[in-house]
């Protein structure tokens, strides 16, 4: 049975609850794939990624393996795998469980390119409370 290290290459970063927040702060677009080594779809899709990864190399691709970051699943609300998290600019921009055709990765990507996350920033903005309120 090949080691979990074996399905990351040089495309792929593996994300660990000690460089997850690190890996995060530099910004850009993330896109997290948490899979498990004994997950039939996860291996179908790990070449996808991996191929979209070596493509985009300004987009960071990281792969979580659930079995080893547990904390980082539960903080995911992880209930099925594969399952794929996007972050822009530090900003969770979407999730999706299953495994996707590339076709679809490919169109996930240029969605994301495309987002306008200073409208995204000053809507999130308004959404959160007041300290004020929150203390009223």
């Amino acid at each position: 049975m090949p080691s979990p290290s074996e399905h990351l290459t040089a495309s792929t970063l593996e994300l660990t609850d000690k460089n997850f927040e690190e890996t995060l702060a530099k910004g850009g677009i993330l896109f997290i794939d948490f899979w498990a080594q004994w997950c039939g779809p996860c291996r179908a899709f790990a070449p996808i990624f991996e191929q979209a990864a070596k493509k985009h190399a300004d987009i960071t691709f990281a792969k979580v393996n659930t079995d080893e970051q547990q904390g980082l699943a539960q903080a995911f609300e992880i209930q099925a795998i594969p399952t794929l998290a996007v972050f822009r600019d530090g900003v969770l921009v979407g999730q999706n469980a299953g495994s996707l055709p590339g076709t679809a990765l490919e169109d996930a990507i240029s969605q994301v390119r495309g987002l306008d996350m200073k409208k995204i920033k000053e809507e999130m903005a308004t959404r959160q409370p007041k300290k004020a309120e929150i203390e009223a």
